[in-house]
């Protein structure tokens, strides 16, 4: 009697409820919106405006040479989080439908030609395309007139840079030019709406000139003629950086651009050709107080002066 009435009492347990595909899947992308949600707000609250936010970190340039770079990189972005988004589609979609309902192994497919096809030729046309838009972006960024504006000597040494202005003279008949030191940051002026082509040149090792407004580096090396050219829109300062670890200094290798009308352009030179220190030159176009030397950035110590500081 005891037995039989615990196998009455097992017999009348409840089975346990299978919750149906539909269900889960409902489930799961319900838990997806809140994710998609969250991570909205998490992005509003960080203060990003919906501009920033959809430039997925890459800054706006001050070149049009920028500016295709810019959609260069947006259109990358977009185009990996396409295929990102329909790989993560495909494999949540599978881990719902497909989980494990019982011992039975589900149908299994191979040997599926149309499959093996379209795994094969949809990653090569977006390879592809992204192959085009590059090359096109490049050749446009690497392309130079035949008689730029203005051209600049960018030489760069171990620690420091020169600026030298290509058809120039100062009253000693010498290029004008522009040569940091320890003490010193060089600024390189230039004008806006202007070609102006830079040449590279290094004195020792691999440098790197880069300006981040720029969206645009490359490398000073010995032996190695590099130029490029760019036409800036935009008036301001700019703090430019040697972007290759060239030694003990290398994160204090810096300078600044200071980029102003074409008309302050030409007096700047005018009044550096006639002898004018850099500072008074730019005081002359505006620049007064502790805007005559750099602002973006300042000299460093060097061992010995760090040295004399303690003591």
């Amino acid at each position: 009697m005891q037995r039989q009435g615990r196998q009455e009492h097992v017999a009348a347990r409840p089975s346990p409820k299978r919750t149906s595909p539909r269900r889960s899947a409902s489930r799961a992308s319900g838990r997806l919106g809140v994710a998609l949600v969250g991570l909205g707000s998490l992005v509003l609250l960080a203060g990003c405006s919906a501009k920033d936010a959809f430039a997925f970190g890459w800054p706006k340039g001050i070149t049009p040479q920028a500016d295709q770079m810019y959609d260069l990189w947006i259109g990358s972005v977009v185009a990996a989080l396409a295929v990102g988004v329909f790989v993560w589609g495909l494999i949540f979609w599978c881990v719902v439908r497909y989980r494990k309902r019982g011992e039975e192994l589900p149908a299994q497919t191979r040997y599926n030609m149309p499959i093996e096809v379209l795994y094969t030729v949809v990653p090569f046309l977006v390879i592809a395309v992204l192959f085009y838009y590059t090359a096109i972006i490049q050749t446009y960024v690497d392309k130079r007139s035949a008689k730029p504006d203005v051209t600049v000597d960018v030489v760069a040494f171990k620690w420091n840079w020169q600026f030298r202005y290509e058809g120039t003279q100062d009253d000693t008949g010498a290029t004008v030019s522009e040569t940091g030191t320890s003490s010193y940051i060089p600024i390189l002026v230039l004008p806006t709406g202007k070609k102006i082509r830079f040449k590279e040149e290094s004195k020792d090792v691999i440098h790197s000139f880069w300006v981040p407004e720029l969206l645009f580096k490359r490398d000073v090396m010995p032996g190695f003629d590099n130029q490029f050219e760019v036409t800036v829109r935009q008036p301001g300062e700019y703090v430019g950086r040697c972007a290759e670890l060239c030694g003990t200094y290398h994160s204090m290798m810096n300078f600044e651009v200071r980029v102003v009308s074409p008309e302050k352009y030409q007096k700047y030179i005018e009044l550096r050709s006639q002898g004018t220190s850099t500072p008074d030159a730019l005081e002359a176009i505006g620049y007064t107080g502790k805007e005559r030397y750099a602002i973006t950035t300042e000299p460093f110590n060097t061992k010995r002066d760090a040295a004399r500081d303690k003591k």
